[in-house]
């Protein structure tokens, strides 16, 4: 999430009653997630295990639970609750509505047909000729591009499943984030996109999507990917352009794809791939595959 203006570490400590180490002045434009974050933004970190981690991140500012060593050119933000805290920031800057407000700040585009039964939140972008179809579901900051088909029953921008474990019940990390379709995508029936945590969940220009597929936060599908039915795709993937994703993969959260793979149906993805042909429970080389099915026979 992006600051509408610039703060100051000082404004940022006094709004979380947090200690500061560092120069009070230094910048701070806005938050993000560990695997989004760049350089003037706020990650946070709550456990010894992913200290380095945040530490050695892009993030020049840090909100932690235990005062460490800071890296040159980063500052500090020493808090009992990072998670907790980070939500107060996010909150404070972006307003939450859930649809209990009326509706302001939305932009259709000339030629653009929505049905009367779509529901649109806040602060909405929707380009030229585009068609809406019954029961579509739009949040708050989503931004559509031009000549986007969005068919029924399909949610843009609900909250990512991003959650931790506090006294025995599950504690929600707040979604500040968005959804943006890019020009020329088609979405199917009853599908699922997540807004970010605090970033975009990008629908790259000229993908495709059928129906029933689930899309984490802050994953980014690249331009002219095909995605088949009933697929999940995890949370903060990376998806490059020209992908193809046949029914019913699965993907971890945390991986890229390399430009031009192409996922056969029922493939689990637990981590990066590179440019190739995958198939299987933890996906490999579908020529590898094969060879090996092949062996077993001959074994029978």
């Amino acid at each position: 999430m992006t600051f509408a203006q610039p703060q100051t570490l000082k404004t940022i400590a006094e709004i979380i009653g947090a200690k500061m180490i560092g120069d009070e002045y230094f910048k701070v434009l806005g938050t993000n997630e560990i695997h989004r974050v760049k350089a003037g933004e706020i990650v946070f970190v709550n456990h010894p295990k992913y200290y380095d981690k945040a530490l050695n991140s892009a993030a020049t500012i840090i909100l932690i639970d235990k005062e460490v060593e800071c890296p040159e050119g980063k500052v500090l933000l020493v808090s009992e609750d990072p998670f907790r805290d980070f939500n107060s920031i996010n909150t404070h800057f972006t307003r939450i509505t859930n649809f209990s407000t009326e509706l302001h700040d939305i932009e259709v585009g000339e030629g653009s047909q929505i049905h009367p039964s779509a529901v649109i939140g806040n602060e909405v972008r929707i380009g030229i000729n585009c068609i809406i179809f019954p029961n579509v579901v739009i949040g708050d900051r989503t931004i559509i591009g031009d000549n986007v088909i969005i068919q029924s029953g399909t949610v843009l921008g609900g909250d990512a499943f991003y959650y931790r474990k506090l006294n025995g019940n599950f504690d929600r990390l707040i979604s500040v984030g968005n959804v943006v379709i890019e020009n020329n995508v088609e979405i199917g029936n009853n599908c699922t996109i997540d807004r970010g945590v605090t970033d975009s969940t990008i629908i790259g220009e000229g993908s495709v999507l059928d129906n029933q597929i689930q899309i984490g936060h802050d994953t980014v599908i690249g331009k002219r990917c095909l995605v088949a039915s009933l697929c999940g795709i995890a949370g903060c993937c990376n998806i490059e352009d020209d992908v193809t994703i046949w029914g019913q993969v699965g993907m971890a959260s945390g991986v890229r794809v390399e430009s031009g793979t192409v996922l056969l149906g029922k493939t689990g993805v637990n981590k990066d791939l590179k440019k190739g042909t995958y198939f299987g429970l933890l996906a490999e080389e579908f020529k590898e595959y094969l060879k090996k099915q092949s062996k077993l026979k001959k074994l029978q």
